[in-house]
This record gives C-alpha cells, sequence and structure tokens, in this order.
C-alpha cells in the first residue's frame, strides 16, 4: 500500500507540472532504462519481498521512471492526435474553414501541449499526408468499371459463349457472377475503403502474417501492365497505320521491282502477313531470339507517356479522363453494334449466339471456364479495385457499388456480344466468298490446261453471292466430277470457316483487323475500331498503375510527398521492362501468360483473401477482457512494436499513436482506456499477480492518457 501512495503521489505531481519532466533524448533510451530498471528490479533480492506480499514485482524506483516514460509519450501523443484531427478536417471538409474551437474543444479542455515538447517534421509531414478522393460517386464508379472492360475478357467471353454450350454458358456465368464474383468484387471494395490503403497495406493491416498475399497480387499486377502496355503499343501501331487508304493490311505489298505481290504474302493473308511480318517480325520459334523491334519501341513508348499524361495531374484528373475514355468507348460500341448487324453474313452469326447445348451444364469444363471467366472479367485478385475502392468516402455502399460495376461489366459484355458475332459472321463469310472465287480462277486454269474435263469448268460470273452461286454449281456436278475437283481445290465451307475462331489475344489483330478491311470505308472504321481497343486498353491500364503506384507509396511513405517525379520513375521502369515482349520472340511470351499463367496467381490469391479476412473476422469477435471493462476488437499493426515507445497505426485514414510495452514471442493483450487510440499492450503469462500489474498499468495510462472524442466511424 505504501508503494501505491507513492505512485499515486507521483502521478500527481507529473499530471501538474508535466514542464518539470526530466529531458528525455530519444524513445530508445527512455525505453532502455525502464527495462534495464526492470530487469533489474526483478532479479535483486529485495523484489523477492514484494513478490510476497503480493503488490508487485517492480520496485518503487522503476514504477516512477515508467510513469515518467509513460507521461512524454502521452504528451507526444496529444501533439499526434492534434495534427491527426486537422488533417482529417482538412481532408474531409475541403472548402470549410479551418477548425473551430467549438470543434476543437473536446481538445484543447485538456492540457496545453507544453512549449517544450515538439512534434519531429518528419513525423509532422506524414501526419499531414491525406489521401485523395475522387471528386464524386460518378467518377468512381466508371473507374472501376473502365477497369473491368478489358478487350481480353470481352472477346474471351464471346469465345466461351461460341464453343461452350451458347446460352447454357450465359445462364452459368450468371449464376457464377452472383455467387462468386459479386462476393469477390464487394470484398475487395469494402477492404480498400475501409483500409484507405493499397494492395499491400490492406492486408498488412489485417495481420503482417498476410501481407505475402498483397506482395503476390502487385507481381502480378505489374507483370500483366508490362505486357498490356506492349498491347496498347500494338494498338497505336495499327492506328497510325489505319490513315492510309487502302489501310496496308487489305493487300499484299509489292516487291522491290514491282514485278508482283510478296510470294510469301500470296501464301497467307495480307492480314497475317501484316500481323506476323510488318508488326511484330516474329521469330518462328520462342527461342529465337533478338533485339527488340524498333517500330514497336516508339509505340511502347508513347503509351507510357499517355499514361503518364492521365495521371500525373492528380486523381480528379483521372476520374475525368475515365469519364471520357468509358463513355467514348460505350458510344463507339454502340455505333459498332448498329453497323455490324446490317452487314452481310451477320444473321448467320447471330444465329450461333441463339444456339443452346443442354449438355454443356453437365461438363466441368464448361464451369471452370465460365468460373475463370468470372475473375478476369471483373479484374479480381490484380488489387487494382482494392486500390480504386481505397480513394472513396467510407460513407458508401460497398454492396451497392459491387452490384452496380458487376451488372455494367455483364450489360457491357451483352452489348459486345451481338457486335462480334455478327462480324465474325460477315468475316466467314468474305473469306467463303474469296476462297470460292479463289477456286473458279484456279479450276478455270486447269480446264484450259487439259487437266480436268470441259465438265469441270465452273461459271466465270460469280457477281452478286459467290458462295451461292459456285456451291449451287458444284451440287450440280457428279460423284466423279466432284472427287476430282476436290482433288485440286479446298472445299470451302462457311460454317467450317466461322468456327476456325481461336482463344487467343491476337484476335483483334487478325480476325477484326481483316474484317474492318472487309466493310465500305475501311479507313473510317479501321481508325474507329482500334480508338476503341485504344480507350479499353488505356482504361484498364489506368486502373492497374493506380494499384501499383498507390501500393508503392503505401510502403514508401516518403515519396508520397513526390507523387509526380515518382509516378514518372515508375513509368519509365514499366517502358525498361516492357521492351523484353517487344523483341521478336515477346509475342509468344505474351501468349503463354495471358492464356496459362496469369489465372493460376489470381486464384491462389482470391483463396488466400478470403482466408484472410475470415481469419480477421473471427478474431475481431467482441470479447470481454479480465481485466478492462470493455469489449474490444483485436486489432493488427502496421508495424511491428519493439519495446516501449510511441509507434504508428493505421486505423481509418489517421495515423494512430500506440503507447506501451510489447513482447514480439508471445500473444499479447489490449487494454482499452479512456481514448480509444492509445492502446497499452503488455505481455505477461496469465497469473493472478500478473494480471493484477496489468491492471495497474491499466489504470496509470488512464491517469496520463487525456480524453479525447471517440471515433465517429
Amino acid at each position: 500500500m505504501r508503494s501505491t501512495h507513492k505512485i499515486k503521489s507521483s502521478l500527481a505531481k507529473v499530471g501538474a507540472a508535466p514542464e518539470s519532466l526530466p529531458e528525455i533524448t530519444t524513445d530508445a533510451q527512455a525505453s532502455g532504462t525502464s527495462l534495464a530498471k526492470v530487469s533489474s528490479a526483478e532479479s535483486s533480492p529485495g523484489s523477492h519481498a514484494l513478490e510476497d506480499k503480493g503488490t508487485a514485482t517492480w520496485s518503487l524506483t522503476a514504477w516512477v521512471s515508467e510513469v515518467q516514460a509513460f507521461e512524454a509519450r502521452a504528451v507526444r501523443a496529444q501533439a499526434w492526435e492534434t495534427q491527426a484531427f486537422e488533417a482529417q478536417s482538412r481532408a474531409s471538409h475541403p472548402k470549410a474553414t479551418p477548425v473551430t474551437e467549438a470543434e476543437a474543444a473536446p481538445v484543447l479542455k485538456q492540457r496545453l501541449l507544453p512549449e517544450k515538447v515538439q512534434v519531429p517534421e518528419k513525423e509532422k509531414s506524414e501526419v499531414l499526408i491525406t489521401r485523395p478522393f475522387w471528386s464524386n460517386k460518378a467518377e468512381y464508379l466508371l473507374a472501376q468499371m473502365g477497369y473491368t472492360m478489358r478487350p481480353a475478357s470481352l472477346w474471351s467471353f464471346c469465345y466461351l459463349w461460341l464453343h461452350s454450350g451458347g446460352g447454357i454458358f450465359l445462364i452459368i456465368y450468371i449464376f457464377l457472377l452472383f455467387l462468386i464474383g459479386i462476393p469477390l468484387l464487394f470484398l475487395e471494395m469494402a477492404a480498400g475503403q475501409r483500409m484507405r490503403q493499397g494492395n499491400i497495406g490492406v492486408w498488412k493491416v489485417i495481420s503482417p502474417w498476410i501481407g505475402g498475399v498483397g506482395y503476390t497480387s502487385f507481381m502480378v499486377c505489374f507483370i500483366n501492365g508490362l505486357f498490356l502496355n506492349v498491347v496498347t503499343a500494338w494498338i497505336l501501331f495499327y492506328l497510325s497505320q489505319s490513315f492510309q487508304y487502302p489501310v496496308p493490311w487489305e493487300k499484299c505489298p509489292l516487291l522491290e521491282n514491282a514485278s508482283g505481290f510478296d510470294p510469301e504474302c500470296a501464301r497467307t493473308t495480307p492480314t497475317l502477313y501484316f500481323w506476323y511480318r510488318m508488326t511484330l517480325k516474329a521469330s518462328d520459334s520462342i527461342e529465337d531470339d533478338g533485339p527488340p523491334v524498333f517500330s514497336l519501341c516508339l509505340p511502347l513508348f508513347l503509351s507510357v507517356c499517355l499514361l503518364g499524361v492521365f495521371m500525373l495531374n492528380g486523381l480528379k484528373w483521372t476520374g475525368k479522363v475515365m469519364c471520357v475514355l468509358v463513355s467514348s468507348s460505350g458510344l463507339i460500341m454502340l455505333c459498332f453494334v448498329v453497323r455490324s448487324i446490317m452487314l452481310e453474313g451477320a444473321v448467320f452469326g447471330l444465329h450461333y449466339m441463339t444456339i443452346v447445348k443442354i449438355s454443356a451444364i453437365y461438363n466441368v469444363n464448361v464451369w471452370r471456364g465460365a468460373g475463370n471467366q468470372v475473375l478476369c472479367s471483373l479484374g479480381l485478385g490484380f488489387g487494382s479495385i482494392i486500390s480504386i475502392a481505397s480513394h472513396i468516402q467510407s460513407s458508401s455502399s460497398c454492396l451497392n457499388d459491387a452490384v452496380i460495376v458487376a451488372l455494367a461489366n455483364l450489360i457491357s459484355m451483352m452489348l459486345v456480344t451481338p457486335f462480334i458475332f455478327s462480324v465474325l459472321g460477315f468475316w466467314a463469310t468474305q473469306l467463303t466468298h474469296r476462297c470460292n472465287e479463289k477456286n473458279t480462277e484456279t479450276l478455270l486454269n486447269l480446264v484450259n490446261m487439259g487437266i480436268l474435263p470441259p465438265e469441270a469448268q465452273p461459271p466465270q460470273n460469280l457477281i452478286g453471292n459467290p458462295t451461292s452461286i459456285f456451291t449451287s454449281w458444284f451440287n450440280s456436278l457428279s460423284n466423279p466430277i466432284k472427287k476430282e475437283v476436290l482433288s485440286h481445290v479446298p472445299e470451302c465451307n462457311l460454317e467450317e470457316q466461322f468456327l476456325k475462331i481461336k482463344e487467343s489475344t491476337n484476335f483483334a489483330f487478325l480476325a477484326f483487323v481483316e474484317a474492318m478491311s472487309f466493310i465500305p470505308g475501311s479507313v473510317f472504321w479501321s481508325f474507329l475500331f482500334f480508338l476503341m481497343l485504344l480507350n479499353l486498353e488505356m482504361s484498364t491500364m489506368i486502373g492497374i498503375m493506380d494499384s501499383i503506384i498507390t501500393s508503392l507509396q503505401d510502403i514508401f511513405i516518403s515519396v508520397q510527398k513526390y507523387t509526380k517525379l515518382f509516378t514518372v520513375v515508375v513509368l519509365m521502369i514499366m517502358f525498361l521492362c516492357g521492351l523484353f515482349f517487344t523483341r521478336p520472340s515477346g509475342s509468344y511470351y505474351i501468349r503463354l501468360l495471358t492464356d496459362y499463367w496469369t489465372i493460376l496467381p489470381i486464384i491462389i490469391v482470391i483463396i488466400f483473401e478470403n482466408l484472410a479476412v475470415k481469419w480477421a473476422r473471427e478474431a475481431s469477435s467482441c470479447t470481454a477482457s479480465p481485466v478492462c471493462d470493455h469489449c474490444i476488437s483485436t486489432i493488427s499493426e502496421e508495424y511491428h512494436l519493439f519495446g516501449l515507445g510511441l509507434k504508428h497505426f493505421k486505423r481509418n485514414c489517421s495515423t494512430i499513436p500506440i503507447l506501451g510495452a510489447v513482447h514480439i514471442v508471445r500473444p499479447f493483450t489490449h487494454c482499452h482506456p479512456s481514448h480509444p487510440y492509445i492502446l497499452c499492450i503488455l505481455l505477461h503469462s496469465w497469473d493472478s499477480l500478473q494480471l493484477h500489474q496489468l491492471g495497474q498499468a491499466c489504470d496509470i495510462l488512464q491517469v496520463l492518457t487525456p480524453k479525447f472524442p471517440t471515433d465517429t466511424h
């Protein structure tokens, strides 16, 4: 009891005259002194007498020193809290006046900050750095929609519809979208919005042990950003070539002496020749290496510069850019839908859209493909959704936002599907026409040379509908003549030509590019098509770059003061790394990454995200403390806490001080004092004596800690 009275008297002295505290040089020195005294007190013979009396294991000297150390840190914590409230007020009310006397009254009623206690400039700058917000809810939703509208995902949806049961695939996709897609989208939106952190910081806040999920997701996002920049470079290259008339992929190039067409192009199609020989300059195999293709380096640099222009002026400018990109893409898409249904062969393509194969519902591969499509179309697991959501106010309803974004993504794919099927039907019809025209020319030459009998001579006039005219003539032949004709020319089948479509990122540059060259006014429609692809790719890349930059800024807080310079550095690094994919063998690596590599780490990341949230949910269940009367939740620190001292941890968007002593080897308990942000964290083995000491420590902390306003969130 005597030692207890002395402790209270020392507390009274400390509370009455904070200026009389001895000068503390550093936190580490104060912590070391306190711990040394504690250890010496526990090892001294006198301490056993205190243990026998059941009062405390620490000596009076150690307790007084500990009280002084706590007092110094409490004063410093008050300075931290004042700065945090001012910064949060400016962030949430940018146009309002500074903190008024009425708002600051709960803080100013407490003890004023002593003049000798100064907050270091480094710590002050970290507190005053606030997270930018989207200007309004519409920009935020358009940013999420633009990120999810990937050209590759739009095409893969149509490909799976065509080859995975038709309408049955759509039913399975919608079922999995509501079963898996929307809950996962809600999870990532809620995590980013609540934690106000990037992809890496969110999972480290939930638990430092699960931080590897953020790093894995960051690496997947970074690698995808590298080759998507190269895809944007391909689009820019084609966009620059589309101003020529006729477009260069419409006809084979002439030889240098203008004596004829390039024989390599004559053996294939002009579109394939321009893609592999003029654009990619692709090697024969992935093992064949070479320097970066110079004709793609400039478009790659231009794509990086466009990203810089869209992102360097801050989040408000980026939000307006996303509005333009998404709205213009939707408008161009509507124009293509109207134009495509008027093309020849569009009805044949739309017919395949209405096919329903009931047996596909029992195919596991169809379900697997639909599940992968849900994850890829929504962009889950890359961290971009978390980063975009971290810039929205906490008042936003994550569930409503997730449903809106998912439905908008579904509607965009449903809008693109008839356009793609119509263009595919037109493309297959035009290729079949050209195949029949080429067969007619070949048969006429063979008949004139006497190789084929006169009965095998086809009609010379195929104007109008070459396929119908040639097919009618061919069906009128006798079986021996048919066999003889087919031995010299291939059979041109419209259905087989339509089903030759394969799933790959090259689709837009092969089938669609060739189809655009067949449409009257090919220059205009080719330009419009590549402009739409550019808008979609750039909106996706803005989301990916926001995830990369935000995650790095949350790790290296000092670079937040130099956001523009840091963004330029990251873009230059991505440009240099992206040169790897502009080599002659680069397209092979992109195909491997998109078709075989990306989906596996994404599934692993999503699984561990769910496990982390499940663990955090169970850990945060309300349990009554044996010492403190408050019902508290387990909190994960942003930083590991070592020894005594003032540390930080993130709650909402404020940097919150933590006061106390912890040990990192064994579990610890949280004492919840009157201040909701100042935590006393002590490690003890759970016997009655040490629980009593823990209660004393909590009482001391409550005396030393001013009563700040509670968290309104």
